[in-house]
């Protein structure tokens, strides 16, 4: 996985964060992990795309969108700062 690109982004009580897999034939595969809790009530979603990119910044940009998009869909006041 790539983690040096795209920092996580802290929506309410989730953090969204995208990541970048090289393939064997040199595009990326993109997935985004989105965190909420804490301790031990702590869950960790994580979805991994079928989509392949040219480039790392690229893949993590799509898993950024399909993050925010989601937690926008379970957290309404998300969308007003996603603004």
């Amino acid at each position: 996985m790539n983690f040096d690109s795209i920092a996580p982004i802290s929506i309410g009580k989730f953090l969204v964060s995208p990541l970048s897999k090289r393939l064997a034939d040199g595009l990326y595969a993109a997935s985004v992990s989105i965190r909420s809790g804490r301790g031990s009530a702590t869950t960790d979603r994580v979805m991994r795309f079928t989509g392949r990119f040219l480039s790392a910044q690229a893949a993590q940009r799509y898993a950024q969108d399909q993050g925010l998009a989601w937690v926008s869909e379970r957290q309404p006041s998300a969308r007003l700062a996603m603004v």
